[in-house]
């Protein structure tokens, strides 16, 4: 997910409410201590950010691009190690996961639910072109949901999963969803 480019100010205030969310929860926060944190007056939280509901779209976007940011797979057969990758930086930060999931998962205007859509496109169209509109639909949208903190959160609340079991699971999942299409690979240039 990319963010556009933030002021000092900006990056300030959405790293403390990021650092608040983790100790005291989302609903807890009031801008003064957000504002005191970020070392600023609580004025300019309101000046860049006017509702709790743009403070909370900008600080998922933030804590996707920065403290969940990942390299991007050259490969459509790498998903699934980048999404097990992915389960187990949620894990290590589950208050920052279920805001970006939450965030996301409410429909909230603003909210970018498949950020790697447009990845996975490209990955598909220079390996396997030959994927009918029906086929590239059905493997774009597995592995966009797959590769989601909605995925990460489903698995830990509805499962009780742990960190472990949650990466196996989706890059198993992704696995399952490529072995239909590993045969149609179109071969690589020898560069």
């Amino acid at each position: 997910m990319t963010v556009p480019e933030l002021s000092g100010t900006q990056e300030a205030i959405l790293a403390a409410y990021a650092e608040l969310i983790e100790e005291v929860g989302s609903d807890d926060v009031s801008y003064r201590v957000i504002a005191r944190r970020a070392g600023i007056a609580e004025r300019t939280v309101f000046r860049n950010y006017p509702t709790r509901v743009d403070l909370l779209l900008a600080t998922a976007a933030w804590i996707e691009a920065t403290l969940f940011a990942r390299e991007e797979s050259h490969s459509i057969f790498d998903i699934p190690l980048a999404i097990r990758d992915a389960m187990q930086r949620y894990d290590a930060r589950p208050e920052l996961a279920h805001v970006v999931a939450e965030t996301a998962m409410r429909g909230v205007s603003g909210a970018a639910p498949s950020p790697g859509r447009a990845h996975l496109e490209r990955l598909l169209d220079a390996e396997v072109p030959s994927l009918d509109a029906a086929q590239r639909r059905a493997v774009i949208a597995a592995l966009s949901h797959l590769d989601s903190v909605g995925t990460w959160v489903t698995f830990r609340r509805e499962f009780g999963m742990d960190r472990r079991d949650i990466a196996d699971a989706a890059a198993w999942a992704a696995e399952a969803v490529l072995d239909d299409i590993r045969d149609r690979v179109s071969p690589r240039p020898i560069t």
